[in-house]
């Protein structure tokens, strides 16, 4: 790589940080939808889930009226004053025109008992039934909703910023940086050049216009890597030239031939890998295929690097809810005012939503039985490399040591030769000789002398 790449690389690599404007343009977005959510869709939502529960019905009904008053405000009244406030239009709620029995409130404005019938601040909701006891429900929407606004708010936010510009957008960019970070572990887990890693997350159209002599040469390479042990005797073994020739499709050569034959040499991970990022780049061409970004960043950054994070957090979240749940059968906690309950109910809920998501993400383990029989076959492999290697060294000794005694018999023979040809050393062997005979004559005369 030149130097011109490495700074046009470094340079790509400081763009895709996470700068200022997406995080606050991301925290903007949040903030105005919490509002949103909190002001108007919480209120609207509880109410169409709570009035149909516990509004009259029945014989109960055609006693008495029960009319919609202006804003989210529902309360009974007599039959002739519902008939009147329905020929008005919707009126702001009074006392003189209710009677008490049914009271739904879920406005923002505060109530008192003098001219609307009922106490209540601004920031609850009222709920009064006869199916629900005698005893008015106060609900503290900050408390009891304030996680259900954040989590729709959030959910929105993230949506919106996965199709902005990856200039702009927080989630766009994490996305696009994924997939370079995707490309980087698949060439490092098996072993090809950049190039080669490029052409086989190419999307299929891109693919189908580059050159062919280019591309042939980046398949020849994925084909003999991907040799398995099975394939490597010459009676199994398929050349790259039976099967490709001029009128092979190179799409469909990539996706059926060649994935398969990295799915069976390395994993279905690291093909899986390739698959979702060549759906990544569509996604960087097309930032509304929203899901095919989401799924290259869920699969392989999120799922693996904060599945335990989650996990815990939805453990932690089913123990606040089990201990409010205990405080409530302890009375301590109102039947009146169970915004605390609902608080640890949409608390666990965000928490298990957030597991349930990891958890569809999560790439699934590879078999059991698969994993042994490659690992069997790797080590098949490592030992007719090792038998291979350790015929190589014992022949390698055997030709050491044939040479080896033939040039010390060599040497020796040529030792003896120039120690017998030479004349000062034939007779320095016969004057030691001579004078061993006489030390060993004049010995023996001296012992027979001492025996006599």
């Amino acid at each position: 790589m030149n130097a011109k790449s490495k700074l046009r690389r470094a340079t790509e690599v400081q763009f895709k940080r996470l700068g200022p404007t997406q995080v606050i343009i991301f925290l903007a977005l949040l903030v105005f939808f919490f509002f949103v959510f909190f002001r108007s869709v919480i209120p609207w939502g509880t109410a169409q889930f709570v009035v149909p529960l516990f509004k009259p019905s029945g014989d109960k009904l055609e006693k008495i009226g029960f009319v919609k008053f202006q804003g989210l405000v529902w309360a009974s009244t007599t039959k002739e004053k519902a008939e009147e406030i329905v020929k008005q239009g919707q009126v702001e709620i009074h006392k003189d025109l209710i009677n008490k029995e049914y009271i739904f409130d879920f406005t923002f404005k505060p109530r008192n008992e003098r001219e609307h019938g009922y106490v209540k601040e601004a920031m609850q909701f009222y709920v009064k039934s006869e199916v629900i006891g005698e005893n008015a429900i106060i609900l503290d929407p900050e408390l009891a909703f304030s996680i259900l606004a954040l989590d729709l708010a959030l959910i929105l936010a993230i949506f919106i910023t996965m199709v902005l510009p990856t200039k702009f957008g927080f989630m766009s960019l994490l996305f696009d940086r994924q997939i370079d970070n995707t490309k980087t572990k698949i060439r490092l887990q098996t072993g090809f050049p950049e190039d080669v890693v490029e052409l086989l997350v190419m999307p299929d159209d891109v693919l189908a216009q580059k050159d062919r002599d280019e591309v042939e040469r980046a398949f020849r390479i994925v084909w003999e890597r991907t040799i398995g042990e099975e394939m490597a005797s010459p009676r199994q073994s398929i050349r790259f030239e039976d099967i490709f020739d001029e009128s092979t499709d190179v799409v469909k050569f990539r996706n059926i031939t060649l994935y398969s034959r990295i799915k069976d040499y390395f994993s279905d991970f690291v093909l899986k890998e390739i698959e979702d990022t060549k759906d990544g780049l569509l996604w960087r061409r097309n930032h509304f295929l929203v899901f095919k970004g989401l799924r290259l960043y869920m699969a392989h950054h999120f799922t693996e690097k904060y599945s335990n994070n989650v996990t815990g957090l939805a453990y932690g979240g089913a123990a606040f809810l089990i201990v409010a749940v205990g405080i409530r059968g302890l009375k301590f906690i109102p039947a009146t005012k169970p915004s605390f309950i609902l608080l640890a109910i949409f608390l666990e809920f965000t928490m298990l939503s957030m597991l349930s998501i990891t958890l569809i993400y999560t790439e699934e383990e590879e078999r059991m039985d698969r994993m042994l029989k490659k690992m069997e076959d790797a080590n098949k492999s490592q030992l007719e490399a090792l038998r291979s290697q350790q015929y190589d060294i014992h022949q390698l000794t055997s030709v050491l040591v044939g040479q080896s005694a033939e040039i010390i018999k060599s040497r020796v023979e040529k030792a003896i030769s120039e120690y017998l040809t030479s004349d000062d050393h034939v007779k320095r062997m016969i004057a030691e000789e001579i004078s061993q005979k006489i030390l060993i004559g004049l010995k023996e005369s001296f012992l027979n002398q001492e025996e006599k």
